[in-house]
């Protein structure tokens, strides 16, 4: 099953913690859209830690993040 996490407009550190909040729920697919680039490397540091890998795709400022469990 597939989340998406929409942050666009937040501020850090609650992309984070909405993100944090979806790896919990064990989602086999997580996607999360940001608007800025701290954010978007925050994420995938907090992705790498937790054994996802990151796939990002950038369009007209918004980054999509696709995070999958290894």
């Amino acid at each position: 099953m597939t989340i998406t996490v929409d942050v666009t407009g937040c501020a850090c550190p609650e992309p984070v913690i909405r993100t944090k909040k979806a790896m919990k729920e064990e989602h086999s697919e997580i996607v999360v859209l940001v608007d800025n680039q701290t954010a978007c490397e925050n994420v995938k540091r907090l992705a790498a830690k937790n054994s996802h890998s990151v796939t990002v795709e950038e369009d007209g400022g918004i980054y999509r993040m696709t995070l999958k469990k290894n």
